[in-house]
């Protein structure tokens, strides 16, 4: 495990209360100051002459890769640091990986992708066995020769607890350990099987634990949008909210008087709403703003969601302009917000909608009901 400023602090001069405390040889002000930049890989270990050699060797020790990164074609594999994403995040997502045996199959395994929260993904690997294949733009493609060549610990799939349980071994010899022996990315081969539920529930635990790649001569259209669909959720970055962008966006060709809807940039609202809006049988926009990916409430209390952002946003698409409705529908955990937006967008009126995106095709067809009456 990497040390801590404080961990490294105790080995300095400061800490020992010696002669060369805070002597600043080292750039900067104090020695705390300096251990927190040697911490963060932000200060060099040389520039203080007084590191005792103990400091040295765990430094050295601590700084060192668990896990090798091998790079394909750009494709990078391996490079993991960490037993459990919450102590940092994984950086590198497993390689999904085919063999193909002829033109038509490669063909199929090149075209295919999908596309989920603004991700578009396809086989990260094809690798061509007894063939030369054609039309390989596009595509990382390499030989299988090339394949066994690479620097990979490779698992032939046999039994799932076995397979389960080198993985694991693996990784905690290279985290913990840093044992060079088990430092290169791990590659799982999956046997071929008619199976393809069973396949895909070893495939989707080796994901989470802990293969940097899974090599399948199975391809099916079905198992890789599972795979990719939990490899997407895993391999996000704890940190960095999953985020659209910011913009209006239009469902089922909305004219000036369209219903008018309104969230944040977080995906998964987004998406939530947006599902909800497509299969509505009337034409809407949906105004999303910048919120570092913040769910509604989220960027309300952390003041993301403002109604200065929103009048900005508005204004950036030149929205009045294009509209003759005046209605804007809010989310109803934004209810305590309508004076406020109201006060800002001096052009519309703002109506409270739903908390749930699900319960949106009852509320417009009430809404609707109650536009027709007054009129």
């Amino acid at each position: 495990m990497e040390l801590s400023g404080l961990q490294i602090f105790k080995y300095l001069p400061a800490a020992k209360k010696s002669e060369n405390s805070n002597c600043k040889k080292c750039g900067f002000p104090t020695c705390m100051a300096y251990a927190l930049k040697l911490a963060k890989h932000q200060a060099d270990l040389a520039s203080c002459p007084y590191i005792p050699e103990e400091l040295n060797k765990l430094y050295t020790e601590a700084a060192k890769q668990p896990q090798k990164t091998v790079e394909i074609n750009n494709l990078k594999i391996g490079g993991e640091n960490v037993l459990y994403r919450h102590e940092k995040t994984f950086i590198n997502k497993t390689t999904l990986a085919v063999i193909v045996k002829s033109q038509e199959e490669f063909e199929r395994v090149k075209n295919f992708e999908i596309t989920r929260v603004n991700e578009t993904m396809k086989v990260d690997l094809i690798i061509t066995k007894d063939f030369q294949p054609e039309n390989c733009e596009n595509a990382n493609v390499i030989p299988y020769d090339e394949f066994l060549n690479l620097e990979l610990i490779r698992i032939n799939d046999k039994t799932f607890v076995d397979t389960a349980q080198e993985l694991i071994n693996i990784r905690n010899k290279a985290v913990k350990e840093k044992d060079e022996q088990f430092s290169n990315p791990v590659c799982v081969v999956m046997q071929k099987s008619s199976n393809l539920q069973e396949l895909c529930a070893k495939a989707a635990f080796y994901i989470c634990k802990y293969a940097n790649m899974l090599v399948f001569e199975n391809f099916d259209e079905a198992l890789f949008t599972t795979l990719m669909t939990l490899r997407q959720n895993i391999f996000t970055d704890p940190q960095k909210p999953l985020q659209v962008e910011a913009k209006i966006y239009e469902f089922n060709n909305p004219d000036e008087n369209s219903l008018i809807f309104m969230t944040t940039n977080f995906a998964l609202t987004f998406f939530a709403v947006a599902n909800e809006l497509e299969s509505l049988p009337v034409p809407s926009y949906l105004i999303v703003t910048p919120a570092d990916g913040m769910s509604v409430l989220t960027a309300w209390s952390a003041e993301k969601f403002t109604a200065k952002m929103v009048a900005k946003t508005l204004k950036k698409w030149n929205f009045a302009s294009k509209v003759k409705n005046r209605k804007i529908i809010i989310p109803g955990l934004l209810a305590h917000m309508k004076e406020e937006l109201e006060e800002e967008l001096k052009d519309f009126e703002i109506v409270v909608g739903t908390i749930d995106a699900f319960a949106i095709s009852d509320f417009v067809k009430n809404y609707n009901q109650h536009i027709q009456k007054r009129a």
